[in-house]
């Protein structure tokens, strides 16, 4: 792996790499949040990494929810880049700020660093309220016209709405709620839309079948399983800040077993040093 950046060629090729994996099969996205993290899900197969906001938020001492600034998000995804070499998308939240020019500044900022794809979510923050549909469509356009002056113009723009997430409106309309904003964003350039909190398969079902833009669903433990997901119709599938978590809660476990009883077992299924060292750059 090259640790320099990330050249306009290679992050052509990649974009149109991470386009064709994002339509021409069903994408399995672990989401990573620092460069060792991406280089471990690297190393155990995945095609592409994403990143979760909060998890990166956590490894920076913060807490989700739009909390981290543009620069601290650049610096952990440039890490990521220089570090594997699958296409990288990132999480950019609401794109740190409101206006399309916060969005499109952070969108060029992106491609610089060398990734292919963002994840830019309608939330205005946690909970809501949502942009309304006109600003979040310009917003959209500010994205996509972004990424073709940063002369990246594949960059793949993943929409993200939370009507199910936050609960936004009554239950009976927000799938209504979703279609409409989907066909909104892919008139205004996304080339995905995702929509976590959404796991009712016949739901997703309808939503697949309605949909000019791949569906991006969120699986959670004890959601529907890869397959269910695929015969629904979903065409990406990530984790949000699951792997995260798992991680976390490993090293609570182990270091819970070293306070207390003085033991090491929690440690004993662990990666071995060498096979991690080796997979980064002296």
């Amino acid at each position: 792996m090259d640790n320099s950046p990330a050249t306009a060629a290679t992050a052509t090729e990649k974009a149109d790499l991470f386009r064709k994996l994002s339509t021409d099969s069903v994408l399995i996205l672990p989401n990573a949040w620092d460069a060792a993290s991406a280089a471990v899900i690297a190393a155990a197969g995945a095609s592409a990494i994403a990143t979760t906001s909060g998890g990166v938020s956590w490894s920076l001492g913060r807490g989700d929810g739009q909390h981290l600034t543009r620069d601290e998000m650049l610096q952990t995804a440039r890490r990521i880049v220089n570090t594997v070499d699958v296409p990288v998308t990132v999480d950019v939240e609401g794109g740190y700020g409101p206006t399309p020019e916060d969005v499109a500044q952070t969108v060029r900022a992106v491609a610089k660093a060398g990734a292919v794809g963002v994840n830019l979510e309608d939330s205005q923050a946690v909970g809501g309220p949502l942009f309304d549909l006109a600003d979040q469509t310009t917003r959209l356009r500010a994205a996509r016209e972004a990424a073709a002056s940063a002369g990246l113009p594949g960059l793949f723009v993943n929409a993200r709405t939370d009507v199910f997430l936050f609960a936004i409106g009554p239950s009976s309309g927000r799938l209504t709620e979703v279609i409409r904003r989907t066909a909104a964003y892919a008139e205004s350039g996304a080339d995905g839309i995702f929509v976590p909190g959404l796991l009712d398969l016949d739901a997703l079902a309808t939503l697949c079948a309605e949909s000019p833009l791949p569906v991006n669903a969120m699986a959670v433990a004890g959601g529907p399983t890869v397959a269910e997901l695929t015969q629904a119709g979903v065409r990406r599938i990530s984790l949000g800040t699951a792997l995260a978590q798992t991680a976390y809660t490993a090293a609570r476990k182990a270091a819970e077993e070293l306070l207390t009883a003085g033991t090491y077992e929690a440690l004993a299924d662990s990666l071995d040093f060498g096979e991690l060292n080796t997979l980064f750059h002296p």
